[in-house]
């Protein structure tokens, strides 16, 4: 299976870390969205769609996010979790679930390789085009933009890029 396109949806967030969203094809027949692409304290890394663990209630089997004191539907107490012991972030990377992931490490190598590669091709085209900059629209499920507009080449990874990072100032480090 190959990954034969790759959209990025730069976005800003409160700390800065979160960089974009992206869009992965596998053989032009399935789409994987909601990738993150995050600055980590040793770089750049992709983190994989997830959402929040839910705890269900005892009482009426409705499906609560964990940590919730009481059931959103029948308003009964739930009982509290306890963290887990392992270590002291054990407790907050257990709050989300991936929804996909790659189960062996070359996959996750290639996935974070397209990605990274798309993503450092979208900050050199954000940085050629200055201010007349446009990010390419969400896609929406029918596969369109909500403007119809051409999503250019400029998103999509090339089977021959190579492996660089740009940096915050825009500076293309090679690796």
């Amino acid at each position: 299976m190959k990954i034969t396109e790759v959209r990025i949806f730069p976005t800003k967030s409160r700390d800065g870390r979160l960089k974009a969203y992206a869009a992965m094809t596998f053989d032009d027949w399935f789409v994987v969205r909601n990738i993150k692409v995050i600055q980590g304290n040793g770089g750049l890394f992709v983190a994989m769609p997830s959402r929040k663990a839910m705890f269900v209630c005892p009482e009426c089997g409705f499906k609560n996010v964990r940590g919730s004191k009481y059931c959103n539907d029948c308003g009964a107490a739930l009982e509290q979790q306890t963290e887990p012991e392992e270590t002291p972030d054990a407790w907050k990377q257990n709050d989300h679930m991936d929804i996909a992931h790659p189960i062996k490490q070359e996959c996750r190598i290639y996935i974070q390789d397209k990605i990274l590669d798309a993503f450092n091709g979208e900050m050199k085209r954000k940085l050629a085009e200055g201010e007349s900059y446009k990010p390419v629209k969400p896609v929406s499920m029918d596969g369109v933009s909500e403007d119809e507009g051409d999503f250019s080449d400029g998103n999509k990874v090339s089977e021959s890029s190579g492996h660089s990072i740009i940096t915050e100032d825009g500076e293309d480090i090679e690796l």
